[in-house]
């Protein structure tokens, strides 16, 4: 299942229709301004070649047009100037406000009445267009967001498409939780120190906060219905990313299954013949016989218990239960705890006790170097010791663990730190392939980089660099 993140080409939403901008309504008033003085001379000039009716069709279609452009305040306006107008400079007798004949009142007052109809209708018209519009784009940005299938939802997608279309500043998501402090879930863009906050419940527990401009009270609405997808989104997100975590760990433990079964049965089958031997009645086992035996159990053992904790390990690293508790150590001591169950002659040690303290867990920094000597000790030569040496270094103390093997070729070397990776599948006690990667899950839960490199003659050096306690 994946998750888009291309956000939707966003077509911003026409400004509500219960009022015009305050421009269109100055560029309506312009044009009346403008045009009916423009008209009135026109017509002085031409005073007695057209009939009042004709003039007054004349200011009426001047008055249609200021109110297309500017609405219905502006035409009402134009409306009165054209019939003062064509009263004073074109209906007899001239320039006065009197009316020679009752047929051009009429004419004057129907024309006051129609131009006033005309511009409620021109405005209610152009509101209805404005609406129409409004809910095609509604309905299209709706669609485009709440009508995707669940699994193609992208939480920056959506803060994206709301962000644009109301062309705010910054979008974002965030969790309150029994009015604790809020959480920021995702967001897009960058707030300007002026912008207005608007906020918008999403769920129970998710809010959409907007900053930007101030927000017509008819975008509340859309809002609301786009602040529920961008919780859809991040719930679908979290429902994805949990999914993979179940996938993954239902992946390790079918491998841990499949890989663990045959290191368990040798020391398990290894200890029931030990102890059968031990408890038959009818046979007289010898002194030597007899630690024989029990040296079999107690190697058995051994195995069985480094087993399972490479287990249980790898099972804390792949939920994310491992938790680093850093503090001031030495390294040797750290070093030396370690090295207590590692054979006699196995490693040689060359660790300073003058080397500055370095901040780690020490649980998990002894289980990182047992773990690597272990894995050197398999693949060292017969006799040959494993060398651990400790410098200051540029990033603090260089620990190294180096063998003298075959080695690990460099394009293998991401590999190795793979659960279940094991170059010498067919090599008898080879283990369960868990102790490079468990180093690699400790080693990050403390902060600490683990490099391997070619050991100079052959053989394969892990460096720990583990930070040193800063000076105060």
């Amino acid at each position: 299942m994946s998750v888009r993140d291309e956000p939707a080409p966003a077509r911003e939403l026409p400004a509500p229709v219960s009022g015009l901008p305050a421009r269109r309504r100055v560029a309506g008033f312009v044009v009346a301004l403008v045009a009916l003085p423009l008209l009135t001379a026109v017509l002085d000039d031409s005073r007695g070649s057209l009939t009042l009716g004709s003039v007054l069709l004349l200011y009426l279609l001047a008055v249609v047009v200021v109110a297309a452009v500017g609405g219905i305040w502006p035409a009402v306006i134009a409306a009165v100037a054209s019939v003062l107008a064509a009263n004073w400079f074109l209906t007899p007798p001239y320039h006065t406000l009197n009316v020679e004949h009752r047929d051009s009142v009429v004419q004057l007052l129907v024309f006051a009445l129609v131009a006033v109809v005309v511009a409620v209708t021109v405005e209610i018209a152009a509101r209805d267009r404005g609406r129409a519009e409004r809910s095609s784009r509604e309905a299209e940005l709706l669609s485009a967001v709440s009508g995707s299938p669940a699994e193609q939802l992208s939480l920056s997608a959506v803060l994206e498409q709301v962000r644009a279309t109301f062309g705010m500043g910054s979008a974002e998501l965030v969790r309150r939780v029994n009015g604790g402090a809020p959480s920021v879930l995702a967001s897009v863009g960058h707030a300007a120190p002026d912008d207005e906050e608007v906020r918008v419940p999403a769920s129970a527990e998710l809010e959409l906060v907007l900053h930007g401009p101030a927000l017509f009270a008819e975008d509340r609405s859309v809002l609301e219905r786009l602040a529920a997808a961008a919780a859809r989104a991040y719930e679908t997100q979290h429902l994805v990313r949990l999914t993979d975590r179940l996938t993954e760990a239902d992946r390790v433990r079918s491998a841990l299954l499949a890989s663990v079964g045959h290191d368990l049965r040798t020391p398990l089958a290894g200890l029931k013949a030990a102890v059968s031997s031990l408890r038959q009645d009818d046979v007289d086992w010898s002194p030597q016989e007899q630690a024989d035996l029990l040296a079999t159990i107690e190697e058995s053992t051994d195995r069985l218990t480094a087993l399972i904790a490479d287990v249980l390990d790898a099972t804390r690293i792949q939920v994310g239960a491992v938790t680093a508790r850093p503090e001031p150590v030495a390294v040797d001591e750290v070093v030396a705890l370690a090295l207590l169950d590692a054979p006699s002659g196995a490693v040689k040690m060359d660790i300073p006790d003058d080397l500055p303290l370095v901040r780690v867990d020490p649980g998990l920094l002894g289980r990182v170097v047992a773990n690597l000597v272990d894995n050197a000790v398999k693949h060292s030569p017969a006799g040959r010791a494993v060398d651990m040496t400790a410098r200051p270094g540029s990033g603090g103390v260089e620990l190294a663990v180096v063998d003298h093997g075959t080695g690990v070729p460099s394009e293998l070397w991401d590999a190795m730190f793979e659960p279940f990776q094991r170059l010498d599948d067919h090599a008898a006690g080879a283990g369960a392939g868990l102790g490079l990667a468990i180093v690699r899950g400790f080693t990050r839960a403390m902060d600490v980089t683990v490099t391997p490199s070619q050991t100079a003659g052959g053989g394969l050096t892990m460096t720990l660099r583990l930070p040193v306690v800063a000076e105060r």
